[in-house]
């Protein structure tokens, strides 16, 4: 006569049980996913970051030059290379 042998868990625990394993697996692995996909972005961020500033600081050294080509000194100078004479009552200051 065979024995049955009588198991520690029931068919509706041990179903518990698996579906609880699986679904703490699939969470481990949508963390693995989302975390992959928030470093990624907070990558593009601070290139996007970095390309600002690169930019800001391209505008400014820009802004720069302007100021210095536009300057009274070398406007005076450039028009005294051109042979030109400088007179104050024809010029006109436009602000911005």
């Amino acid at each position: 006569m065979a024995r049955k042998k009588k198991s520690r868990f029931t068919k509706g625990e041990k179903t518990l049980y698996c579906f609880g394993a699986i679904c703490f697996i699939g969470m481990i692995v949508l963390r693995t996913f989302f975390g992959a996909g928030i470093g990624n972005y907070k990558m593009n961020v601070e290139k996007i970051r970095f390309e600002i500033t690169d930019a800001e600081r391209r505008v400014e050294s820009l802004s720069m030059q302007v100021n210095e080509l536009t300057s009274f000194d070398n406007v005076n100078r450039v028009v005294r290379e051109l042979g030109l004479a400088y007179n104050n009552n024809q010029i006109i200051v436009i602000n911005d």
